[in-house]
């Protein structure tokens, strides 16, 4: 049975990653509807709220190695309570721009690195090493239900009541994270020798890149990113000038990328269990390749259904490939280094995001978008071969785990 403290962390990943997701689907739809933004404007605006992920990774991964993890998801998720409303107030005022909406989403997305280091690193101390896969899939079921229920609320409160709405609620639901964080009980630990911080990410990144298992995980990690980033910047435009989807419409299609999570969240034991484990971490990037492609059909059947299954297609496989390489990571890696390693891979794999945003909006600025949905096409087919090619693949269980 999973601790009360898990409990506990497993509600705060649910409010932060709900905040999360409605702001996040909030913002293009506000700057596409209110301020006439176009693929460059939202390539701009993805590539700043994707930087703490390059920038902060890392050393939020040194702090969750060294210090209290629970303290450092506490003050990360304050701070994204504090931009959500200082964005509330800019358009009450009326002072809403690119730039500002840019500058609060990378304020906003400090929250998100701080959990995505700490809380992988928080959880085999809380839970026995025979839990961590339930444990882990507990947590993204949470995340998937943010995933599904986020973009519909944002798209519809949009429509019906105005952007403020939106920004106050997802402020309301990291405010009550901090709530559930605050009563984590966390385990004493026994306080690492002084240390250059330089050489123990060194230590880390040395580990990721000798592991037959890490380093081909890392790579797809990055190929997945800038694929699907450049689909985030190429589809909100897309899907309301090319489709003819409102607000609430294109919400919707988000949100079938949750319900997919769900699906997949609820399936990843059973594959686990009737799959070589292997086999059952290819799941995602094969899913993702699929979904690019019934996205791209979507140039000649176009229709909001088409949007919606591709990113269905896209929650099913990925949400076992998260569940799957997050526990073969906690396995693999020693519990002293499992922040560090965590953020090298979130750091090295998020580098692709501001690339993927970026690129996404050059093309679209200079390229019809059909040529964008087919660059994805090829971007998720490379992230497939990169993960086939590994020895990942002939995983037929987990290896034993590694002591501290």
């Amino acid at each position: 049975m999973l601790s009360v403290s898990f409990r506990r962390l497993a509600g705060s990943n649910l409010l932060a990653q709900s905040a999360e997701q409605l702001s996040l689907a909030a913002v293009p739809i506000v700057a596409v509807l209110s301020l006439q933004a176009g693929p460059g404007e939202i390539g701009f605006v993805a590539s700043v709220q994707s930087l703490p992920f390059l920038l902060l990774s890392m050393p939020l991964g040194l702090l969750a190695d060294r210090t209290s993890r629970k303290r450092l998801m506490i003050l990360a998720e304050s701070l994204r309570a504090l931009a959500l409303l200082l964005l509330f107030f800019l358009i009450v005022m009326g002072q809403v721009s690119i730039m500002a909406l840019a500058v609060i989403g990378f304020m906003a997305a400090v929250g998100t690195v701080a959990f995505s280091v700490a809380a992988p690193s928080l959880v085999p101390a809380l839970v026995p090493v025979e839990g961590l896969a339930r444990a882990n899939g507990r947590l993204e079921l949470a995340r998937s239900s943010a995933f599904a229920a986020g973009p519909a609320l944002a798209g519809a409160l949009i429509a019906w009541t105005g952007a403020s709405t939106a920004f106050v609620l997802s402020g309301m639901l990291s405010v009550a994270a901090v709530l559930f964080l605050r009563g984590i009980l966390e385990p004493e630990r026994a306080p690492l020798p002084p240390r250059h911080p330089v050489l123990e990410l060194k230590d880390g990144a040395q580990w990721v890149w000798q592991s037959e298992f890490l380093r081909p995980i890392m790579f797809t990690s990055i190929a997945w990113n800038i694929s699907w980033f450049m689909l985030q910047v190429a589809y909100v435009p897309y899907a309301i000038h090319d489709l003819g989807l409102e607000a609430s419409g294109v919400g919707v299609t988000l949100a079938c990328y949750g319900v997919g999570m769900i699906l997949g969240a609820l399936l990843a034991p059973r594959v686990v269990a009737v799959l070589p484990f292997g086999r059952a971490i290819l799941l995602g990037p094969y899913f993702s390749v699929l979904a690019a492609l019934t996205m791209a059909m979507s140039l000649y059947w176009p229709s909001g259904w088409m949007a919606a299954l591709s990113y269905f297609f896209f929650g099913v496989g990925p949400i076992i490939w998260t569940i799957t390489s997050t526990t073969l990571r906690q396995t693999v890696t020693p519990r002293s280094m499992i922040g560090r390693v965590t953020s090298i891979n979130i750091m090295v794999s998020s580098g692709g995001r501001p690339l993927g945003a970026a690129l996404g909006g050059l093309v679209g600025v200079h390229f019809p978008v059909s040529v964008s949905l087919w660059l994805v096409v090829l971007g998720f087919g490379v992230q497939g071969i990169i993960i086939t090619l590994s020895k990942v693949r002939t995983l037929k269980h987990l290896p034993d785990p590694l002591p501290g």
